[in-house]
């Protein structure tokens, strides 16, 4: 199998480029570099099965000319970063919503079927079912990040009604682990690792979250894949278990050793389109037989030690 992968030097796309190799398949790897790292593909780069093309979802014949020859696609490559989108509120639009356009209309022109979105549990905003499954009812969207990635769903969902095509779409909680480059996990290590007497904590820390280990999220990911045969495959992808923020904090200080004096900047959100509770009910992936091996504290400590061992990926931030 060919796969083409957009946002390939990210760190969920270099993770699964990895695997993927590993698996035995040939992979195309498309990337801007705007945020990915070429460090996380100095692997694949080894691999005479991997071919790396740079380039941006917005560029319309470089991306078409790119997927020549591919027989799946993933689409990973999107603004990540939920909590800046109201200081740029175009940015969702073009880099989550007209990017999965543009890689919808490359599929077409050279007739790929078959595609992944990873999209998001923020896509729920604040539901009032917990743990919120697939089919819950969707209430107001809370954050542009959430609501271009809701559009991407609907253009994906639209495109296999309109030209047979079989689509994926896994909905994430925070993902954690290797080359993990932003995110609670990470700001809370670097500041500790600046200045270990201190904290600042957005929001009051009572805000409850799920995370997921990457290698966890890869297996659910290409199960679903394997054995979910449906038009349009829709999968939470999360634990069984949540944590408060103040929780994680505790965790990482217990593993640094340190005792800071916490500050927080107050309210029961930490920027806006911050969701207070994210729990996602994943018994439509556990049904294909899935479990995740880490459990959410494993997976911050993981997550710190990669950290730890990879400090130029704190420089580059």
């Amino acid at each position: 199998m060919r796969y083409f992968i957009t946002g390939c030097a990210g760190f969920i796309g270099s993770n699964l480029v990895d695997r993927l190799l590993q698996n035995g398949h040939e992979v195309i790897g498309y990337d801007n570099f705007s945020t990915g790292q070429s460090e996380f593909l100095a692997e694949a780069q080894q691999s005479p099965r991997f071919h790396l093309i740079q380039g941006d979802v917005l560029e319309v014949d470089r991306l078409t000319r790119a997927m020549r020859g591919a027989d799946f696609v993933f689409h990973l490559a999107a603004n990540a970063d939920v909590r800046f989108g109201i200081q740029q509120p175009r940015k969702d639009l073009e880099q989550n919503t007209l990017a999965t356009s543009n890689v919808l209309e490359a599929m077409r022109a050279h007739q790929v079927r078959r595609i992944a979105l990873a999209s998001t549990g923020s896509i729920y905003g604040e539901p009032k079912v917990f743990p919120t499954p697939e089919d819950a009812p969707f209430p107001l969207q809370t954050s542009l990040y959430g609501a271009s990635k809701l559009a991407a769903e609907g253009l994906i969902a639209a495109y296999c009604a309109g030209f047979d095509f079989q689509g994926y779409i896994f909905r994430f909680v925070s993902i954690l682990g290797e080359r993990y480059t932003h995110g609670h996990v990470f700001d809370f290590y670097k500041q500790l690792r600046d200045h270990p007497d201190s904290l600042q904590v957005l929001g009051d820390g009572k805000q409850r979250k799920s995370y997921l280990y990457v290698q966890d999220c890869l297996d659910a990911m290409l199960l679903a894949l394997e054995k979910a045969q449906g038009q349009v495959n829709v999968f939470n992808l999360g634990t069984e278990e949540y944590c408060q923020v103040d929780d994680s904090i505790g965790w990482i200080c217990e593993y640094l050793g340190v005792s800071p004096q916490r500050t927080y900047t107050g309210g029961e959100r930490g920027w806006v389109g911050d969701s207070p509770f994210i729990f996602l009910d994943c018994a439509r992936i556990r049904a294909l037989g899935w479990r995740p091996r880490l459990s959410i504290r494993e997976g911050i400590i993981r997550t710190v030690q990669y950290l730890e061992s990879n400090p130029r990926v704190l420089q580059r931030r």
